[in-house]
């Protein structure tokens, strides 16, 4: 029953580490040593390798070691095989601080102060009361909801829009294709924490954005893919729109002439927001391979018909 590690390499050794300590009985390897391929029924990977079942004709179980799988080609993995994103709690609590820290930088006005302060001025700008900024997210699955949990704290107005229903506490939820427009008309910070799926590749266009109200901003820490950059470049630059923040982007890294390396109303950051600790990602998967032993459903296993 091995498990097969196959990603960052440095990682991989403190999770060989989490095993040795926590899992003695289960056998541990690093890509591309992998043993007897027939021995492997769990592949924790970023990527798998091409054609698993061929490779690992014994697997069972993947379990991505990031919270998305869109970096995945499930045409390549039968269905006999699970699919596992990671769901657990370093991924959640990064997301919530750089989301947090985002949404703070634009409410307190530090691209204004940044921009006074390359230019040498001293000035006060009116302090809005958070009340009177509204957040909304794209996306209300656990990264989602974690964000909105901790944001409604500061005393922001928060809304949530994902495809099917959902009741949080003290926040304004909307579902469904025919409910987005009214969360947009309602969102002066939008976040977008949406799976890469193909109802979402490029939803982040300007009809979308010509939705929000005048002067809105938006952080980005979904996937690139879902974002068309020229769409926000002249929202940002007709005025529209008045901030974004990009934690992801398409391609990664940016080419050095793209525009949003200089833009004064772009903040990039490198696909950092939030990543896997291997202290608690080891806890998770562990016990995903006692439910799976014991016939029981793993968390975080995707739906395939919702890519997700």
């Amino acid at each position: 029953m091995t498990l097969l590690y196959k990603a960052d390499p440095e990682r991989g050794k403190q999770w060989a580490q989490l095993f040795a300590c926590k899992a003695p009985d289960i056998p541990f390897r690093l890509w591309p040593d992998a043993g007897d391929p027939a021995a492997v029924r769990y592949l924790a990977a970023w990527q798998p390798p091409e054609d698993p079942a061929r490779t690992l004709p014994n697997l069972e179980v993947i379990f991505s070691v990031g919270a998305g799988i869109d970096q995945f080609d499930l045409s390549g993995v039968p269905d006999h095989i699970a699919v596992v994103r990671m769901v657990e709690p370093g991924i959640v609590e990064g997301m919530v601080e750089y989301v947090t820290q985002a949404v703070l930088t634009i409410h307190r006005d530090l691209f204004d102060y940044a921009l006074q302060q390359e230019q040498r001025v001293w000035r006060e700008l009116p302090v809005r009361a958070a009340a009177s900024r509204r957040v909304g997210v794209l996306g209300l699955g656990m990264l989602g909801s974690a964000v909105l949990e901790r944001l409604r704290l500061f005393g922001f107005p928060c809304a949530g829009w994902s495809r099917s229903a959902h009741a949080l506490p003290g926040i304004d939820c909307y579902a469904g294709t025919e409910a987005l427009d009214a969360f947009l008309a309602r969102t002066d910070i939008l976040i977008c924490l949406l799976p890469l799926t193909n109802a979402t590749r490029g939803l982040l266009d300007a009809t979308l954005f010509a939705k929000l109200p005048k002067r809105a901003s938006f952080i980005n820490v979904g996937r690139g893919p879902q974002l068309d950059q020229q769409a926000l470049l002249d929202a940002l630059d007709s005025g529209h729109l008045q901030n974004a923040i990009l934690d992801v982007t398409d391609p990664e890294p940016l080419p050095p002439s793209h525009p949003f390396w200089t833009h004064p109303r772009v903040r990039l950051t490198p696909h950092i927001a939030s990543a896997t600790r291997p202290e608690t990602a080891v806890e998770v998967v562990l016990d995903n391979i006692r439910r799976h032993r014991d016939g029981l459903p793993m968390r975080g296993q995707i739906d395939r018909s919702r890519g997700y």
